[in-house]
């Protein structure tokens, strides 16, 4: 992109959270507390948009002090060798024309690289109170926890397990838009530095 439009997230309006099964009955929820994205449009064309996001695995919460530091553990998080998931976008493409993107990418966690669908709802862009110009989107996902190699368990007496596989994702994004960046202008200017007269 040569003239694109950095995006960058607004943290106080945005949520990473997960969804697990439990007991094979209910469900617990979990969010990460620590997260950032970079991304790029060409103008305001999401189409086009480059999103490389990184989250802080050691940030994950769920309410309960002894379930997280589990998951940090390396049975399933291994933190201490593992310290951010990514995610770096490769495809979107709009579903029939509506709001709705379908997004591919690759989600790096423990090492390992898969490239997974997301489904992710454009909200619209407007000026906030200040002035500035924020994007709204609204992002689902399901992935297996094991294919990450998240595969802890505890088989029940009645039958099944007591963590299910299928991870939900579900976020609420709002970005920042951060002006142009005219990257064949920053080209030039390096240029120019270098030239003696």
């Amino acid at each position: 992109m040569t003239n694109s439009t950095k995006w960058t997230l607004d943290q106080v309006h945005s949520n990473i959270t997960f969804k697990v099964r439990h007991l094979m009955i209910s469900n617990f929820k979990g969010v990460f507390n620590i997260f950032d994205a970079c991304i790029y449009t060409d103008g305001k064309d999401f189409l086009s948009a480059e999103i490389d996001l990184w989250i802080d695995a050691a940030s994950i919460n769920t309410a309960d002090d002894n379930r997280d530091e589990h998951l940090k553990s390396n049975e399933f998080f291994d933190v201490k060798n593992y310290k951010q998931i990514t995610f770096i976008s490769k495809t979107i493409q709009k579903i029939d024309g509506s709001a709705i993107y379908e997004l591919w990418g690759d989600l790096t966690l423990k090492a390992i690289t898969k490239n997974i669908k997301l489904t992710v709802a454009f909200g619209g862009i407007i000026a906030d109170s200040l002035g500035n110009e924020k994007a709204g989107f609204s992002v689902t996902g399901k992935i297996n926890r094991s294919d990450w190699g998240l595969v802890w368990n505890n088989p029940l007496a009645a039958g099944g397990f007591v963590v299910g596989e299928e991870v939900t994702i579900s976020c609420e994004l709002e970005l920042y838009n951060m002006g142009q960046n005219d990257l064949t202008m920053q080209v030039e200017n390096k240029l120019e530095d270098t030239i003696v007269f």
